[in-house]
């Protein structure tokens, strides 16, 4: 039996594939080695994993996690993984590899994510062989949860959500900004925080200001990442991640305001990661 685990900062999707063949699929949080510890992920693990899983009959486990993107990182992730399936060969790679071997196969192509993070990347149908850093939340990920997240928060901070949004805003979350503050500054796990909120944006996506926030965002994306790889025009845009795919009305504008045709945008990697480790890799 086998593992494949596609890990985002929030949720990580798991699916076993037992000696028959059949998919089995499961849930636990996300595992960023920037914000969580070996031992962290080890405490997690052994809570969230299944109760029936059969750990020593698992010979494989192929991890791709965010922010597995030093060797550093990948060991922080990859020592868990070891002590939990401790007679499993374990293979962890970065999430942006998972992204581009699921969207393109053994194709080349271009291939980006659009969750509570960014990333973007060149693949030749076998690795990665370019990428611009998305430079994390603090600084970058263009587009993303965090980033409309951000926008949202922001402009409720300051009072400047229109069109009883401000109100909206208050009812469903009950925030202060000493609150707010103490969540980014001091509480663990800032950038999910930033990425709840682009749900209200969601939610609220009849309203123009939310639509032009996420249009806004997605614009910022192409230029200050998409349009800086070489030949950009060249390749057709796929995406996966959940803000790529629920907005993907706005997504698909902000390709073509970019003169870039729109090839696959799909929430979760799984499946198709699944069907390369399954078939396409064994080619």
């Amino acid at each position: 039996m086998i593992i494949i685990a596609d890990g985002g900062s929030t949720k990580t999707n798991w699916c076993l594939i037992d000696n028959a063949g059949t998919r089995i699929y499961f849930n636990t949080e996300g595992y960023n080695p920037y914000f969580i510890s070996t031992q962290g992920i080890i405490e997690s693990l052994e809570t969230s994993l299944p109760d029936n899983l059969d750990l020593p009959a698992i010979s494989e486990v192929y991890y791709y996690g965010a922010g597995c993107s030093t060797p550093e990182k990948v060991e922080t992730v990859a020592a868990a993984m070891r002590h939990v399936f401790k007679q499993s060969e374990v293979y962890v790679g970065h999430d942006l590899l998972a992204a581009a071997r699921a969207l393109l196969g053994l194709e080349k192509g271009f291939a980006a994510i659009l969750g509570t993070g960014t990333n973007t990347a060149l693949y030749d149908g076998k690795d990665v062989t370019l990428n611009i850093d998305s430079l994390g939340y603090f600084l970058g990920d263009e587009g993303s949860g965090s980033f409309i997240g951000k926008r949202l928060l922001r402009d409720y901070m300051r009072g400047y959500l229109p069109d009883g949004l401000q109100e909206a805003f208050q009812k469903q979350y009950e925030l202060d900004n000493e609150e707010i503050f103490d969540r980014l500054y001091n509480q663990p796990l800032p950038n999910r925080f930033l990425a709840s909120f682009a749900k209200f944006a969601y939610d609220h996506n009849n309203v123009s200001y939310c639509r032009e926030i996420v249009l806004e965002g997605f614009n910022t994306f192409f230029d200050n990442l998409v349009v800086h790889y070489p030949n950009y025009q060249e390749y057709s845009f796929n995406c996966i991640g959940s803000v790529g795919y629920n907005f993907r009305d706005a997504l698909t504008q902000a390709a073509k305001n970019h003169n870039m045709e729109v090839g696959k945008i799909i929430r979760s990697p799984i499946d198709d990661l699944v069907t390369y480790h399954t078939v396409l890799s064994k080619k």
